[in-house]
Formats: C-alpha cells, sequence, structure tokens
C-alpha cells in the first residue's frame, strides 16, 4: 500500500466502451511509457477493443493530447492520487503548438479598414 502512496495513479476511461481500469506511474513516466504499459496490461474488459500497436493510442487529460515525452510529473499530477484522463486510438495527433481553428489566419496586421 506505501508503494502506491509513492505512485501517481491513473483511472484510464476508454470512449468506446466507458470503461476504466486504474493504474500507477511515477513522476518520470512520460506519456510514451503510459501507453506502453497499457498496451503490454490490456485490460480483459477492454478485449473487444483492442489496437494493433501501442503507437496509436493517445492520452487526453483536461481537453489536451498529451504528447509522448511529456512526464507525469511536468504536469504536476499529484503523487497518492487519482487523475483521470481518456485513452484513444487516434493514427496522428494534432501539432503541441497549434492554435486551432479560432486563430488560423490571423495575423498582427490587420488591413480591414483605412482611416482617412
Amino acid at each position: 500500500m506505501s508503494e502506491r502512496r509513492e505512485k501517481i495513479g491513473l483511472r484510464l476511461i476508454h470512449p468506446v466502451n466507458g470503461n476504466s481500469k486504474e493504474y500507477f506511474f511515477t513522476p518520470n513516466d512520460s506519456a510514451t511509457d503510459v501507453v506502453n504499459h497499457v498496451f503490454d496490461n490490456w485490460p480483459q474488459e477492454w478485449e473487444a477493443d483492442r489496437v494493433s500497436s501501442a503507437a496509436i493510442l493517445r492520452l487526453i487529460y483536461q481537453g489536451r493530447f498529451i504528447h509522448g515525452n511529456v512526464t507525469l510529473g511536468a504536469l504536476q499530477l499529484p503523487i497518492g492520487k487519482t487523475t483521470v484522463m481518456h485513452i484513444l486510438a487516434r493514427e496522428t495527433l494534432p501539432e503541441p503548438n497549434s492554435q486551432g481553428p479560432r486563430n488560423r489566419g490571423k495575423t498582427e496586421e490587420s488591413n480591414c479598414c483605412v482611416l482617412l
């Protein structure tokens, strides 16, 4: 039990079947470490949704994709507590610094109006 107090609990929710599974990691574990561990320890209740490779598993935390080299410690997840994330299969990820559709095409200069 004391080992769990020194780790970060992750409750991963599978979006297709809605089931969740809890795992324990260290603050130094990265998103890649997490998805590799989940792939290697795929829950029995998710068997119908098994993926072919850990490389396509993605984590979502607070509405954002967590990229491969980001550690759980960098996300400031609390040690000894459980944090909820979603895990899903997706071939590609959006760029980490993408602005999204809101800011596309906007620049610092604007040529929309001319004052005389």
